[in-house]
């Protein structure tokens, strides 16, 4: 067996120290521009070829690129089982999430229909199942119970009772679906033409997790009416959900117990069987299909065993045969539900591209964001003219499309075959089968969603950030429903990224002893400041939001307030100046013979009354008092490098021999390596730090500068007033050239540490 040698590799190198404009010498920096103009890029678009042709339908029309290289001896036969399959899961959770859409049953088989067909033209997933889905549903199916609740349908009976007009209510609650599934995906195509797919990333994986939980559980409330058989009031706006959950517990003394009974049963068929494709999942060849098996039986013995009649057993009622002609959508309504179809945009486009990158990233191919955005769109506006309500992708039918084997979208293609099959022909069948089988199935897809309550702890010991916008997620959606509370969770989560960029980490940096490191003082031991030197780095971008927070930072960490400075310089030089005049009166009263009086003196040389006193007596004795002589010397310790102006003054005691270490702090390195951009508010403050500073006689040095960023301080004619030389490609750079200048080269290896 070979051995590996693990020994550290070394490196040295030998270079002069570079400023930027030696750097600008030795690498040869140019003006030109690669980049196109705006012109040029308008140009290029207008022009007409067979190459450019080719490549926008292979960009907007992804089927055309994957379809003529089909491997039918590699895919066909996994593409055939895992549409099977996918299809069989189409069928009931189709019937069920039409439930929670507030629709007949028949609709979802209509939107696991077309919507899924478009998307195998336009997708450039090849693993995700699109289709109707929990968390859409009950965002559609909260539109249309606001916009037509059972009151305004109520009409008089036989014998002067009042009933609901069920065919007039599910007709127009359809119009109003599909309005909100064509205004939806004319956003999506909007934002996917302009190429706004990035808009995605700011719905942070927690916020989206979040966001499907709290939704679960507005699915799960929705859905236990039918199991105990009960008919809560309809509760709208925020907190409606804790009302619906009182009202239901209010009304649990009338719960149908053969509707619980159905529900039972099924529940406990389901949750076994699932455990048992979960745990003999890599032994299965396809997942036992207990869902449409749960469907068929129930259905045979709800209509042999007289269920409906004998019971009162809710049922699905009628589904016709057949297709539906096209029917443009009633556009009427947009206005009534813009702020709605916006939100099932951003949410139908977000859980799409999620899983839509997991399978990418998984299987190494690349998912389009832009195009996601167009596919869902067009499976959303076509969609809607065939009677389909919002569609996204499913991750329980996903899955099971990627476990059983399928390769590409030929298995939405077979999937939905067996969809139109059960239109077509056998949908009428399902005629006796019991809402609260539904239900229980759309229970039990649940499962997954509820799971994503361990993010807490999770996300409790890896960063208490993502956590409160989990929680702040959760907690908004639950209890001001799903339009109110997306908006709110995406507020929030934008309020933490701009806290993390007003807040961001700053350090003081020091010189690891025989190296050209430099990290935070306060995490490395062995890291140790450089006498006289303070280095300060921001872990953020520079920019407007956080300037002035930056410069107080700045302040705080090294302890130099640059305004208390200047006060104190000003003041040395008003007393330097009141000590000469005193002086000069001094040296006047002293060779002349003439005696002033007190107010004489004050009046006339404007000095104070003790000094006067004090010159009047020493004038009259005919001798001068050292001792009382205003003293004008300035302590050694006071003056630095740049003159007889006091500087920062740093003590230290080494911790070798208890000795004390006396430093001037006389240049500042500020790091920002890490700003990526500077705005005009940025390069204000690099002025003015400069300006002042200087005043105080301390010189300030840049380091790391990206070349973006020295563009920029060019542009704002920074280096008009601040030379190039002040830029230094490194610390260790900017550090060699004040130590140079100063002639202590060796001083990075002294073991003395300055601290403020």
């Amino acid at each position: 067996m070979e051995r590996i040698d693990l020994s550290p590799v070394k490196y040295s190198v030998h270079r002069d120290v570079l400023d930027e404009l030696g750097l600008e010498e030795v690498a040869q920096r140019g003006t030109w521009s690669t980049k196109p103009t705006v012109g040029e890029k308008v140009k290029e678009s207008m022009r007409c070829s067979v190459p450019t042709l080719k490549h926008i339908l292979l960009t907007w029309i992804p089927v055309l690129s994957w379809l003529p290289k089909y491997s039918f001896r590699e895919n066909i036969m996994g593409d055939v089982v895992s549409g099977c399959s996918v299809g069989i899961m189409h069928l009931p959770q189709g019937m069920a999430y039409a439930l929670l859409a507030s629709l007949r049953p028949v609709y979802g088989l209509y939107t696991s229909l077309f919507p899924v067909l478009i998307y195998v033209i336009f997708g450039t997933s090849r693993h995700i199942s699109i289709g109707t889905f929990a968390v859409i549903s009950i965002m559609v199916g909260s539109v249309t119970e606001r916009m037509a609740p059972d009151d305004i349908f109520i009409s008089n009976g036989t014998n002067n009772s009042l009933t609901v007009d069920l065919d007039a209510r599910d007709a127009y609650r359809v119009q109003i679906a599909c309005s909100v599934t064509l205004l939806s995906g004319i956003f999506q195509i909007l934002l996917g033409v302009v190429r706004f797919g990035f808009v995605a990333t700011y719905l942070s994986e927690p916020l989206v997790r979040a966001y499907t939980t709290g939704a679960a559980c507005h699915v799960c409330i929705s859905q236990l009416k039918y199991l105990f058989g009960v008919k809560p009031a309809r509760f709208t706006g925020p907190f409606s959900l804790i009302y619906t959950v009182v009202d239901i517990c209010r009304l649990l003394p009338q719960t149908k117990v053969s509707e619980l009974v159905v529900s039972l049963v099924a529940l406990a068929v389901l949750i076994v069987v699932k455990e048992i494709n979960a745990c003999y999942s890599r032994k299965l060849p396809m997942p036992i299909p207990i869902e449409l098996i749960v469907v068929i039986g129930a259905t045979i013995i709800t209509h042999f065993c007289g269920l409906r009649e004998d019971y009162f057993l809710d049922v699905v009622g009628e589904i016709p045969s057949g297709l539906k002609a096209p029917r443009t959508p009633d556009v009427t309504f947009f206005s009534q539900i813009i702020g709605d179809a916006i939100a099932v945009a951003i949410v139908s486009y977000a859980i799409t591209i999620s899983l839509g990158k997991t399978f990418g990233l998984k299987y190494g191919y690349k998912v389009d964001s832009n195009q996601e955005l167009v596919a869902v769109g067009l499976s959303n506006s076509v969609g809607s003219f065939f009677q389909c309500y919002a569609v996204t992708a499913s991750l329980s039918r996903s899955l099971v499309q990627e476990s059983t084997g399928g390769k590409t979208q030929v298995a939405g293609v077979i999937s939905s075959l067996l969809v139109l099959i059960m239109v077509i022909k056998i949908g009428s069948l399902f005629e006796d089968l019991p809402k609260a089988v539904l239900s229980t199935i759309v229970f039990v897809n649940l499962k997954g969603m509820f799971r994503q309550f361990k993010d807490v702890l999770l996300l409790w010991k890896t960063d208490k950030v993502d956590l409160l916008v989990w929680l702040v997620t959760f907690i908004s959606t639950v209890l001001f429903n799903l339009d109110l509370g997306l908006a709110l969770s995406v507020a929030f989560s934008m309020l933490t990224f701009i806290f993390k960029t007003q807040l961001p980490h700053y350090s003081i940096l020091g010189n690891v002893p025989g190296t050209d490191l430099y990290l935070d003082t306060e995490a490395y031991r062995q890291a140790k400041e450089i006498p006289g030197i303070k280095i300060f780095r921001s872990a953020a971008t520079i920019c407007f939001t956080n300037a002035e927070l930056f410069l107080e930072a700045f302040q705080e960490k090294s302890g130099i307030d640059v305004r208390k400075l200047q006060m104190e310089k000003k003041k040395r030089a008003k007393q330097e100046k009141m000590a000469k005049k005193e002086k000069d009166a001094l040296d006047h009263l002293s060779n002349s013979t003439n005696y002033f009086k007190v107010p004489e003196l004050i009046k006339e040389k404007n000095l104070s009354k003790d000094v006067a006193i004090f010159l009047t007596n020493s004038s009259s004795n005919g001798h001068v008092n050292s001792a009382y002589q205003y003293d004008t010397t300035i302590s050694e310790t006071d003056s630095g490098c740049h003159g007889e102006d006091s500087l920062t003054h740093v003590s230290h005691k080494d911790e070798k021999d208890g000795g004390t270490c006396m430093a001037v702090t006389h240049s500042i390195i500020l790091d920002i390596s890490t700003t990526g951009f500077v705005d005009t508010v940025a390069v204000k403050m690099l002025k003015n730090i400069f300006g002042d500073f200087a005043d105080v006689d301390l010189d300030i040095y840049l380091a790391g500068c990206q070349t973006c960023v020295v563009e920029q301080l060019e542009k704002a004619a920074f280096f008009e007033s601040i030379p190039k030389s002040r830029l230094f490609v490194s610390v260790h750079d900017a550090v060699l050239h004040i130590l140079g200048k100063l002639g202590q080269t060796n001083i990075i290896r002294d073991d003395c540490v300055t601290q403020m």
